[in-house]
């Protein structure tokens, strides 16, 4: 039974309690109460399944689709290219733009290349070495970020992951050039924040966005890993939550359940969004973007309980 039938239900016992005289309002609001709580949590989850779809369209997936003339570059000059995190040059409708992305497999041979999307200290440095070639060159960025968070490996933490994402977040919001990022599957941690710094940021419609996955917020704050469900309602990580915050600028529709159905329609409503927000972010002055862009960065996170 749905919780429409349920709905109907309580409807009827309402009837027959004012019919009877009962006194039985509390125990009824109760009842609509959890139903609300089990529908919120139902489809919360729905969403995180969608972000994490085996079919959903990749970074690749989309930038075959909307750019023309794709030159992926390697490397970041300090140790080693990492697939985990693909940039390069384009044209978007004749603009040159520079793109990075989070980008996973779709095999397990591409997801062992790959990294599942969880990138090493090395990816985000190559990201910052073509984001500031781009500020060189006056180039506007677009990142799609795609990931359930840094790779959490020993490597890693040797060759200073901590580190790499904060130089991005430092030099991504001092960079004089347009940024648009598009969370378009997970935007999990620090892992999201290294690609996610920018003037305008938009979620697609089923793509989540948050300091922890639910599974490891159920983990470690509900000390139960099979309540990941409750998790995922109580983080807010959806994203209306995300612009109720004030978090990101605009939702992007997807097709009719999920961009896996069609991914040639769901990357045609993103380039028709980055057009028209590129055509107005190119027309300002940088040095006014980067003030503008870090006053929305000041403002995030602040709370009135009021």
């Amino acid at each position: 039974m749905d919780t429409t039938e349920l709905h109907l239900k309580i409807d009827e016992l309402k009837k027959l309690v004012e019919d009877s005289g009962i006194d039985a309002g509390k125990e009824l609001d109760n009842l609509e109460s959890k139903i609300e709580t089990y529908s919120r949590t139902e489809t919360t989850w729905k969403r995180v399944e969608l972000a994490r779809h085996p079919e959903r369209p990749y970074a690749l997936d989309y930038i075959n689709r909307i750019f023309s003339g794709f030159i992926e570059l390697h490397g970041d000059r300090y140790f080693a290219d990492d697939p985990a995190i693909i940039g390069g040059l384009a044209f978007l409708e004749g603009r040159p733009v520079t793109i990075l992305a989070n980008q996973k497999g779709r095999t397990l041979k591409e997801n062992m290349h790959r990294n599942h999307g969880m990138a090493n200290p090395e990816g985000y440095r190559k990201a910052l070495r073509l984001a500031k070639e781009a500020e060189k060159f006056h180039r506007p960025i677009i990142t799609f970020v795609d990931t359930s968070g840094a790779y959490p490996g020993l490597g890693a933490e040797e060759r200073g992951i901590g580190e790499a994402i904060a130089h991005n977040l430092r030099d991504f919001s001092q960079l004089k050039t347009p940024i648009l990022c598009i969370i378009i599957g997970e935007g999990g941690s620090g892992g999201a924040l290294g690609l996610c710094v920018g003037d305008k940021i938009y979620m697609l419609e089923n793509a989540i966005y948050s300091v922890i996955s639910p599974e490891g917020c159920a983990s470690i704050l509900l000390r139960d890993s099979t309540r990941a469900k409750d998790a995922a309602v109580m983080l807010r990580i959806t994203s209306s939550d995300l612009l109720d915050f004030k978090v990101i600028n605009g939702i992007i529709n997807e097709p009719p359940g999920g961009a896996h159905t069609d991914p040639d329609a769901a990357a045609a409503i993103i380039k028709k969004l980055l057009v028209r927000e590129l055509d107005d972010l190119c027309s300002r002055n940088p040095s006014v973007l980067v003030r503008y862009r870090n006053q929305k960065i000041q403002k995030a996170g602040h709370w009135d309980e009021g």
